[in-house]
């Protein structure tokens, strides 16, 4: 399909280093390293992976060259010492099989860097913290930025004997060079601070002494935040003068966008369209006629070769694209679109399990993010028969595994479409991305000629007997809770209530107007349910109250989400009502318990209960009578098991692997 994309599977030659097409997996941590700093073998395998899967150039994350000053992350590498030298060389060998060319950012937290992991105050231009509510840090004295950057020169001497193509310099993101050139992180007043060219000038010196050290052949990258996306923040115009100052020396500028407090636009937001932020690389380009990369949500092959077509930049970035799909790249070439596995955005598994939990990553879409595709090389030694019941994510990824592996698999749905709450959520416009993977696991199901499909099927044991099964998965989702609450049961759902469930409000969409100024919306429940409500009525004009008990709304959401809707909530003046208690639901009106203990009214023209969902087993026991006596093993998984989210169910899915192990039919 090279054919079909010309401008993707175009090589290009940066200095001496030649990348066989346009795709660049953009540095992302990742917590697979040592405690020490040294890159693990999990780790090298997991950037194999990707090379594997067809992938130009892959930017390794983000390296330490001041250890512990300068580190962030609970296990981040380090380039800062010779004794890292050997298994990077390592990880550099391993990805130059495939054909790929690798390159690894070096990184200075600055005031990113936490005291608690680092021991010792965090460092900045100057004394604001990097984030609202972050750690104070103190100001670098010019002998100590001088040593930081002799640090990078050295460090990027390493990356070449390491084997590394190129180096790619952090200078965006609410890193340390980032805090110079940021004027609401740099407060300066001598020569580094006050006007662009002061607060570019040790970014300057940095990669000026990494040129001196790498010398004339070895290409330089510099990541920047083109618009920093915060009030009072470089702007696209400010970066565009700002860059004149050390363009000199970069061969490729990386343009990204945000910092830690527009972590939203940094990490893109789901609702984000493809490739939305390329027209900042385009202006970067055209104005210093460099080779730019640009970012931004690009899960779509036309996309990417849209941009390229079109010049406005020389390289596509893909990070969580990539994490959810290694061979994205073999795929697009091979022909096999419909195939890709694409990134929904959800930011759950990767920076909420990283920045958030300080876990190693995870994706909700790729359950084997480390060892890929490798489950299919097993294959089964005997006859053996699956029985799924439920058709959503968790019952499809099982189901597909199975029958991947060998089973005679069956799975009974008694909707008439498959993919579950993932397809119904998928129908509110901010969250049509989500779509995505229900709908590659209904293409990759319809490929396997061993897996049969029932829908519109309701489960009985007779139905399930008569397929004679080995395994018996459950998976029958979930169901919104409803509280026992005066008013709630007469009047939720129903046909002439303005009461609703979010499964009911999705009924409703196209219903709702397209401009509903001053219509008042009251949510109870200020979880994910209860913010996705809320952003469909605030961009409607909606006048809206949140009702949470707890004492905060979002709780347990990854970190880009949390600051994307606590900006959305300020931006539409959501009224939020935390330690708050439902007492009586009424047709236009909520009774609630406020946290000093007296009871208020809501008034709403449309009220909403998001109190989450419940697991859902109408089948189960039931199964499990009919099932007693035999050798039969019934497994529950995903929401029917507990209501969590798609990662959980996806994960579960998979691992019945290990059930197909236990009994020895792998």
């Amino acid at each position: 399909m090279k054919n079909k994309y010309p401008h993707i599977f175009e090589p290009m030659t940066i200095r001496r280093m030649t990348v066989k097409n346009r795709i660049v997996m953009t540095p992302m941590g990742t917590n697979y390293g040592e405690q020490n700093g040294e890159m693990s073998f999990l780790h090298i395998n997991y950037y194999e992976q990707r090379a594997k899967g067809g992938t130009g150039l892959l930017i390794v994350e983000n390296a330490s060259v001041d250890s512990p000053q300068g580190s962030n992350g609970t296990t981040q590498l380090r380039i800062d010492l010779d004794n890292y030298i050997p298994r990077l060389f390592k990880l550099c060998e391993n990805v130059h099989k495939h054909g790929a060319c690798i390159a690894i950012q070096l990184n200075h937290a600055g005031a990113s860097a936490m005291s608690s992991r680092i021991g010792m105050q965090p460092v900045s231009a100057s004394d604001v913290p990097s984030k609202a509510g972050g750690e104070i840090p103190r100001p670098l004295e010019k002998d100590e930025m001088m040593h930081i950057v002799k640090k990078y020169g050295e460090a990027a001497k390493r990356a070449q004997i390491c084997g590394f193509d190129a180096v790619e310099i952090h200078a965006g993101h609410s890193y340390l060079i980032s805090q110079f050139l940021s004027p609401t992180t740099n407060k300066r007043t001598d020569e580094f601070g006050g006007s662009a060219e002061n607060r570019a000038r040790f970014a300057k010196l940095v990669i000026e002494e990494v040129r001196k050290q790498v010398g004339p052949f070895f290409p330089i990258f510099v990541r920047i935040s083109a618009d920093e996306m915060v009030e009072g923040g470089n702007t696209l115009e400010d970066t565009l003068e700002y860059l004149q100052y050390f363009e000199k020396e970069v061969d490729v500028f990386d343009v990204s966008c945000g910092l830690n407090g527009s972590i939203q636009y940094q990490i893109d937001a789901n609702y984000l369209p493809d490739g939305w932020r390329s027209y900042m690389a385009k202006a970067v380009k055209e104005k210093y006629g460099k080779p730019c990369m640009t970012v931004g949500n690009i899960r779509d092959p036309k996309v990417a070769e849209d941009i390229l077509a079109k010049g406005d930049a020389d390289f596509i970035g893909m990070g969580r694209g990539l994490i959810a799909d290694p061979e994205w790249v073999n795929k697009v070439e091979f022909g096999k679109e419909c195939d890709i596995r694409k990134c929904i955005s959800c930011n759950i598994g990767c920076a909420g399990h990283r920045i958030g939990l300080n876990q190693p990553i995870r994706c909700t879409v790729n359950p084997a993010v480390n060892s890929g595709e490798d489950y299919m090389k097993h294959k089964i030694n005997k006859p053996c028969n699956v029985v799924v019941i439920g058709g959503g994510t968790a019952g499809l990824e099982a189901a597909c595994t199975a029958a991947e592996v060998g089973c005679t698999t069956f799975l009974i749905e008694k909707k008439a479409e498959l993919g579950g709450l993932a397809s119904v959520i998928s129908k509110i416009p901010d969250k049509k991305r989500l779509a995505d993977f229900p709908n590659y696991m209904i293409h990759r199901a319809s490929k396997l000629h061993n897996l049969f499909i029932f829908k519109n099927t309701s489960t009985t044991p007779e139905l399930v007997k008569s397929l004679n099964p080995d395994i018996i998965v459950n998976a029958t989702g979930s169901v919104p809770t409803l509280p026992p609450i005066t008013g709630l049961h007469d009047l939720v759902d129903k046909d002439d209530s303005n009461v609703a469930t979010v499964l009911k409000m999705i009924d409703r969409i196209n219903e709702y107007p397209e401009k509903m100024d001053g219509q008042k919306v009251a949510i109870i429940g200020g979880g994910a349910v209860g913010l996705d409500v809320m952003e469909f009525f605030t961009e409607r004009g909606s006048d809206v109250t949140m009702v949470e008990m707890l004492p905060m709304i979002g709780n347990g959401l990854d970190p880009v989400t949390k600051c994307d809707t606590n900006a959305k909530m300020a931006k539409y003046n959501v009224k939020q009502m935390t330690n708050t208690a439902l007492q009586e639901v009424q047709n236009d009106r909520f009774i609630v318990k406020n946290p000093q203990g007296e009871i208020e009214e809501i008034p709403f023209d449309y009220g909403f209960i998001c109190l989450g969902m419940r697991a859902n087993n109408p089948v189960l026991d039931q199964l499990e009578e009919a099932f007693a006596d035999t050798n039969v093993e019934i497994i529950n998984i995903g929401d029917s098991k507990r209501a969590r989210r798609i990662i959980e169910g996806t994960e579960e899915g998979r691992n019945i692997l290990n059930v197909l192990a236990k009994h020895d039919y792998l």
